[in-house]
């Protein structure tokens, strides 16, 4: 597994509950300011295996960006669960946005 995955299954593991980070946000966290892309990849091949906290995962907007409506739905529902609105398919980053030190 090279370095820049590590760092972002690190990063995805520090999300706390009750916050969420964009897919750029932790692509540049882990070194890479243009990596959104992989981290999507990462998130979906290894969510499992490594037990991330996928739920917590959003595009820049805020949106729930998983197709798949069953999925989105448990997706949002763990949301719920953590204390998160989610209103139109979207999380108000400016109020649930974990910014790491």
């Amino acid at each position: 597994m090279d370095s820049f995955t590590v760092e972002v299954i690190r990063v995805i593991r520090s999300i706390p509950k009750g916050k969420v980070m964009t897919y750029g946000q932790i692509s540049a966290a882990a070194g890479r300011a243009r990596g959104a892309r992989q981290v999507s990849r990462i998130l979906h091949s290894m969510s499992q295996k490594y037990e991330l906290p996928w739920h917590r995962v959003l595009s820049a907007d805020g949106k729930l960006k998983i197709r798949d409506e069953e999925t989105r739905n448990e997706q949002m529902e763990r949301l719920y669960e953590e204390g998160l609105e989610v209103q139109n398919g979207r999380v108000n980053l400016e109020e649930y946005r974990y910014e790491p030190r």
